[in-house]
């Protein structure tokens, strides 16, 4: 049977999507469960099934959050121990034989959904960002998506913004996520005075006018913006989209993003340098996925 569908599924600690999207991008079924703290592998293949219910794909896309390592096909998951070195590629591989499974890191595909379907539609040459409980990305260069040697290129989470900045999970130190990750912003507020136990009353805090609130924004939103001027001058764009949870809160992260590229992206060749707030939602990484499957159209 020929089909135009493809079965993307998004890996993440936090809950595993599934959807079937067509050749225009758009998601016909989806389906999404929790990730469970052990062993994930049944989890996947039941949500794999739901949204399959017997259609036949062309291909699947896989975005898994990593590291990864595309060349060998497996991912480490840093927030599932129990998936360290996992062959995601092969034994998804062995749920459709037959059928081409691609992978890259949940960064690359939240970016190539976004510039395929989303914020990004005008831009060759850009970086995806989620900011959430951490802070993950990737890159689109030349209308690709771009993962180098591993796949795992365009981790803006892990520029280094403060050098004696706190430790950070990855094992370095001060790196963006340890800033503006929305737990740490909760724990930096809460140290100073702040009395709440989340993101979300963080920002209910900081629209209500307290200032420790808007403090820990403005600081997240100037480390976000230092990552993506470095960013930006090493890969040449034009272009960051943000997502994610910490960056519904709008102004309250935008504006700082903006003021921080106003002084630190100072090369000519930044001038145009644009910041955007994503618009696809969870709906990103399943599109990106998808576009990751030889065949797909991507923008011209």
């Amino acid at each position: 049977m020929v089909t135009d569908l493809v079965l993307a599924l998004d890996f993440g600690g936090t809950k595993i999507a599934a959807g079937l999207v067509d050749r225009l991008g758009e998601v016909r079924r989806s389906a999404q469960v929790p990730t469970p703290r052990t062993d994930p592998w049944d989890a996947v293949v039941s949500v794999v099934t739901q949204v399959l219910d017997g259609e036949q794909v062309a291909g699947v896309g896989i975005a898994s959050a990593g590291p990864v390592d595309t060349g060998r096909g497996t991912v480490s998951p840093i927030n599932v121990p129990s998936w360290q070195d996992f062959p995601l590629r092969s034994r998804v591989s062995e749920l459709l034989p037959g059928v081409p499974v691609e992978l890259a890191g949940d960064g690359v595909c939240m970016a190539l959904g976004e510039q395929w379907r989303g914020a990004g539609r005008s831009s060759r040459f850009m970086v995806g960002l989620v900011v959430s409980t951490g802070v993950g990305g990737g890159l689109v260069l030349d209308g690709r998506p771009f993962g180098g040697r591993t796949g795992n290129a365009g981790h803006i989470g892990h520029v280094v913004v403060e050098p004696s900045g706190e430790p950070c999970t990855c094992g370095g130190r001060g790196c963006v996520e340890t800033v503006a990750g929305g737990p740490r912003m909760v724990s930096w507020a809460v140290a100073r005075g702040w009395r709440g136990d989340d993101a979300v009353a963080l920002e209910a805090s900081a629209r209500a006018g307290d200032a420790i609130a808007q403090a820990a924004f403005e600081r997240a939103g100037h480390a976000v913006g230092l990552a993506i001027a470095a960013t930006a001058a090493v890969c040449d764009l034009d272009l960051a989209v943000i997502g994610g949870g910490v960056a519904r809160a709008g102004g309250l992260l935008f504006d700082p993003v903006r003021r921080a590229l106003a002084t630190h992206a100072g090369l000519s060749y930044l001038s145009t340098l644009e910041v955007r707030p994503a618009v696809l939602g969870g709906a990103a990484g399943l599109v990106g996925a998808a576009a990751l499957v030889s065949g797909v159209p991507r923008p011209a």
